[in-house]
């Protein structure tokens, strides 16, 4: 399905970039080390005065193309103190089937919230059972209803809301979704970047349930991108944004969602979108609340049946769905050093000191002596992060390998134990404050078992195994 081509239009004047709290100066200034991929961006001395206090006010055409460039590396982000709302008008769409009193709450939010109390907002019910309940909580709150006879699935009910809607900006919120106030003013200020086609908030867990599973969802549910702002692109941090909460720019959707998808059908918009030479932003300074599955049963189900969309978007997506991202040499290393054998440990010193000497002549000015110890930092960094990235491959999305693997080689079923213990208490700490350490590992290992189980039932089923293949980071 093709999407409409961004335009080709700067950021406009008073638009502000900051520099990421992460990136770090080197050279005197001169060059800036952070976004993600992580990268070195050398600075013009023109460029180098503009961003003395680390931000940069779009001015003319010189400064606009300096601010694209910081945000599209990642390395800087809209200041959201300092961007207008552009005032554009919004309708909100909610796609749903069966869950009125979800919908009902939803709209109390939206008529609570003075940004949104006065939205038109189109309820589209996708083939719900009791229509007539659906459509008097509705009219309750104001608000139109489009139905669907049968069920079609969320990407066209969405798709529906999408063609009937007559503003600028659709606001697509999920029925489960709670949004808090502030939300549409934190976004919509992003939509004033005439290449911006989504503007996305921050999923957090509307807590309605207790218990572990409660406390693990809180944590770090598959939903939430976490606490950083991101330009959103594949194989980056932050690859892409859920749909059950966006605030979507009407012109660039072109037809929508991709129908015939049943799951991932919002992760292939946003790769179609950025294809498209769109932008789209991840704000978690906006918040959506979102009612998690309450039972395990229906946890672990929503886990694999996310897992199985994977396949779908490695054929229409290739790379940018690999579960494992990492440089040549960087694999190379990691499978040496765990090889168990002197010479392996060796061989990874050598690899590892070579990369180093590399990268050191790549990061050096002209006519500067190569920063060798910058470089070694980076490369242990990234040896570092390929370790956990195939320790998380291990124990999500190559499980069935590496129990098979278990099964013949007392080795491989130490190592396995040790990885999966390691990993669930890495993903732990940062939230030991909130959820307890054998909760959240048990968690862990139950969600990526689901996941896994998801991932290879949809590439057995596609007779494909691209969903499973690594891939190189990007180029910078």
């Amino acid at each position: 399905m093709s999407l409409p081509a961004a335009p080709d239009a700067r950021l406009p004047d008073g638009w502000t970039v900051r520099l990421d709290p992460g990136v770090r100066r080197r050279d005197g200034g001169t060059a800036l080390l952070g976004g993600s991929p992580r990268r070195l961006l050398r600075l013009r001395p023109r460029a180098l005065e503009l961003l003395r206090e680390d931000r940069l006010t779009v001015t003319d055409a010189g400064t606009a193309a300096l601010a694209g460039r910081l945000l599209d590396t990642g390395i800087g982000h809209p200041d959201l103190g300092a961007l207008p709302d552009p005032g554009t008008t919004v309708t909100v769409v909610v796609p749903v089937r069966d869950r009125t009193a979800g919908v009902a709450r939803l709209l109390a939010a939206l008529r609570a919230d003075p940004d949104t109390v006065a939205l038109p907002v189109l309820v589209v019910d996708d083939g719900s059972s009791d229509p007539a309940a659906l459509a008097a909580v509705a009219a309750a709150a104001g608000a139109d209803v489009l139905r669907h006879d049968v069920s079609r699935g969320p990407a066209a009910a969405r798709n529906t809301g999408l063609r009937a809607a007559d503003t600028p900006l659709v606001a697509f919120l999920d029925s489960d979704c709670v949004p808090r106030p502030g939300w549409l003013p934190a976004l919509r200020g992003h939509l004033g970047d005439p290449r911006l086609a989504v503007a996305a908030p921050r999923i957090t867990s509307l807590r309605s349930t207790t218990g572990p599973l409660a406390a693990y969802e809180a944590a770090v549910s598959a939903l939430d991108m976490g606490p950083a702002a991101a330009a959103v692109r594949p194989l980056t941090a932050v690859s892409y944004v859920p749909s059950a909460a966006l605030l979507t720019r009407r012109a660039a959707l072109g037809p929508g969602f991709d129908e015939s998808m049943r799951v991932a059908e919002d992760v292939d918009l946003v790769w179609r979108l950025l294809a498209a030479g769109w932008r789209i932003r991840y704000e978690p300074a906006a918040e959506v609340a979102h009612e998690h599955p309450a039972t395990l049963g229906s946890w672990l189900g929503r886990r694999a049946f996310y897992g199985t969309g994977a396949a779908l978007l490695a054929q229409r997506h290739g790379a940018a769905v690999a579960p494992v991202v990492v440089l040549p040499w960087t694999a190379a290393a990691v499978g040496l050093a765990v090889s168990g054998s002197a010479l392996g440990r060796l061989g990874a010193a050598g690899v590892l000191a070579g990369a180093t000497v590399r990268l050191a002549r790549r990061l050096a000015p002209p006519g500067a002596r190569p920063p060798v110890a910058l470089a070694a930092g980076l490369v242990l960094r990234g040896t570092a992060t390929a370790g956990r990235t195939f320790a998380r491959a291990a124990t999500r999305h190559h499980w069935p390998l590496a129990v098979a693997a278990a099964v013949f080689s007392r080795r491989a079923r130490v190592l396995l134990a040790g990885v999966a213990l390691a990993d669930g208490l890495a993903g732990w700490w940062p939230h030991r404050a909130e959820v307890g350490a054998a909760t959240f590992v048990a968690a862990r290992r139950a969600e990526d078992l689901a996941y896994g189980a998801g991932l290879w039932a949809g590439a057995l089923r596609a007779r494909s195994a691209r969903a499973l293949l690594p891939a190189s980071p990007p180029p910078l």
